[in-house]
């Protein structure tokens, strides 16, 4: 069933770009891995990516007005095989420097930034479309219709700040995240293992952050460090 716009507060729907440009990059990324780290063929994961992609952009090619259970299911069967794809990867190329086989310094640490990329992308894409129903419904429905958050965003409790802060308050401007906000708390979640000023809330939104944290760390500490030491 679609989800009906409110009537009691008018939003022209999140812009699609960012998150479509943010999907294109990981599915290229992911394409552009070295042959030991991607799953068969190269393309078959990437062509299976934007097979799903596809129709998703073509319901919502501009603003994310439309949503029903078919589009809702596709978007998070794509979130969940970048997921997928990158977790492999991830683990292929630990293997791979575990076993001793890793012979080239620079292509190494191009994968693992490509890794880390996509990785960063992702997260950001599975809170984008998990927190307070996903983009449609957060613009779309009464804040009264929304499930509970699973992010608490500084926005979310500016109201009693100075006067030029809780001016862009949630409360004072019916501000909703979009993709960019979710895009910096991945980011930055990725840089400083943990929250920084966007606190997850639930159980999944918790569990999502600290697996991120963790395969960033192991990225950082095992992957990166064993590459410069093959430059040497």
């Amino acid at each position: 069933m679609t989800v009906e716009r409110s009537k009691a507060e008018e939003h022209p729907g999140e812009t699609r770009l960012p998150a479509a440009v943010a999907t294109v990059v990981a599915v290229a990324l992911y394409a552009l891995l070295p042959s030991g780290l991607v799953l068969g063929p190269r393309y078959v994961v990437p062509v299976l990516e934007l097979l799903l992609f596809v129709p998703l952009v073509a319901a919502n090619p501009r603003r994310m007005t439309r949503q029903n259970v078919i589009l809702r299911r596709l978007a998070i069967a794509l979130v969940l095989l970048i997921a997928a794809t990158n977790a492999v990867a991830l683990a292929l190329l630990v293997h791979t420097l575990a076993g001793g086989r890793a012979t080239q310094g620079p292509a190494l640490l191009v994968a693992a930034g490509q890794v880390w990329a996509t990785n960063i992308l992702m997260f950001a894409l599975a809170y984008w479309e998990f927190d307070r129903g996903g983009p449609v419904r957060r613009t779309q429905a009464d804040r009264k219709e929304l499930p509970p958050a699973d992010f608490r965003f500084p926005q979310d409790e500016d109201h009693d700040a100075i006067a030029e802060v809780a001016a862009r308050s949630s409360s004072a401007t019916g501000w909703t995240p979009g993709f960019i906000d979710y895009l910096y708390c991945s980011i930055t979640n990725s840089s400083a293992f943990s929250p920084t000023d966007t606190m997850p809330l639930s159980v999944r939104a918790k569990l999502l952050m600290a697996t991120e944290s963790v395969s960033a760390l192991l990225l950082s500490v095992l992957v990166i460090a064993k590459g410069v030491s093959l430059l040497k």
